[in-house]
């Protein structure tokens, strides 16, 4: 029969980044934290630009490096700038 997991196994891995040979990544720095002199603004679209795919999707967390408060800002100032027409929704072919 197959071996039980328990809590303790799942909540040890859960936190760890590890790449296709089992070594630890290492995850990319915030830019806003790195540089306070970015700012994040619903204006600047050449800066929420590099945050969306070229379908116009907000790209995620992980993909783009920014930490979790800075994520959240970059997604609704690109969200304010949809709703102003600086942005697009959706990006057809």
């Amino acid at each position: 029969m197959g071996r039980k997991s328990n809590s303790s196994d799942r909540r040890a891995a859960k936190g760890r980044r590890r790449g296709p040979d089992n070594r630890r990544v290492r995850t990319k720095p915030c830019s806003f934290c790195a540089d306070a002199s970015k700012k994040i603004d619903w204006k600047d679209t050449s800066v929420l630009r590099k945050y969306m795919s070229d379908r116009a999707k907000i790209r995620g967390r992980r993909v783009t490096g920014n930490c979790p408060r800075h994520q959240r800002e970059v997604a609704t100032a690109i969200k304010n700038a949809r709703e102003m027409a600086l942005l697009p929704y959706v990006s057809t072919r």
